[in-house]
């Protein structure tokens, strides 16, 4: 990885300060971003001289168009982009543009992200964009009718969703991608044993954190998969898959729903402001 420069979303903890870890060890200049200044600036000067380090709230979309604006002033080529940040919010809450948390910070973030430094991708290509996906995106389908559910709201189902988007929008984008030079990729990393879901406090974080440390697995492992997709010659020009284990692995019936893929890319759009 020696003159690739790597910018990861969410890297001041769990699997996203894992994968900024291992890239760095792996000799690529990472390029951090993530909301806690100080976290941010810490795990920078941790890296070592070179890492570009950046401050940024992705639920908040003037923050994401702020990141992506930096990213291009200040570096002269982005190799791979890690859409890792996310969240868990088991009550309905909505962010600062007024989109429910989940979905804005889930998947509009990086759908965001991703297209405005597509451009900049393709000029310095090849280029690889993969994005942490789970899982728990099985047995659910999107509600086109209630997104952010409004009507209905369920934490987990809500979480789920976002994942399926994340997926959907992967293999969207995989196929607007061809002939780039830039692939598209997503994973589950596993069940990690991380402080994921511990901002929902109270009953979620007491059986969230009893459960992981019964059955997770640790955070330099969740990584593994991010790091495989963002390093390995293996998975040159590979673009559309899902990946377990650092393996392809079978994504659900209605991640492969191309007019679900349409549709969801085409309101995303619009509810970011890029129609």
């Amino acid at each position: 990885m020696n003159g690739k420069t790597c910018l990861v979303t969410g890297a001041t903890s769990g699997i996203g300060l894992k994968t900024a870890e291992g890239l760095a060890a792996a000799g690529a200049r990472v390029v951090v971003a993530g909301r806690n200044e100080q976290k941010v600036a810490a795990l920078a000067a941790r890296l070592g001289a070179g890492t570009g380090s950046h401050v940024a709230d992705l639920s908040k979309q003037d923050d994401v168009r702020r990141l992506a604006h930096e990213v291009q002033e200040r570096y002269d080529r982005i190799d791979v982009l890690i859409n890792n940040a996310g969240a868990f919010y088991q009550r309905r809450q909505e962010s600062e543009d007024g989109v429910e948390m989940t979905f804005a910070l889930n998947h509009l973030a990086p759908f965001l992200l991703t297209n405005l430094l597509l451009d900049y991708l393709k000029a310095g290509g090849p280029a690889r964009i993969v994005t942490v996906a789970s899982f728990a995106h099985k047995g659910q389908k999107l509600d086109f009718d209630d997104l952010e559910g409004k009507r209905k709201y369920g934490g987990w189902k809500a979480y789920s969703r976002s994942k399926l988007a994340n997926i959907l929008f992967t293999y969207e984008l995989a196929r607007r991608l061809e002939g780039t030079g830039v692939t598209a990729n997503c994973l589950h990393p596993g069940f990690v044993a991380s402080k994921f879901g511990h901002n929902n406090g109270g009953f979620v974080k007491v059986v969230g954190g009893l459960l992981q440390r019964l059955f997770a697995i640790s955070e330099e492992k969740g990584a593994l998969t991010s790091l495989h997709l963002a390093t390995s010659p293996e998975v040159e020009g590979v673009s559309g898959k899902y990946f377990a284990k650092s393996k392809p692995a079978a994504s659900s019936a209605a991640s492969h729903d191309e007019d679900a893929q349409a549709r969801l890319w085409e309101i995303s759009a619009e509810m970011v402001g890029l129609t």
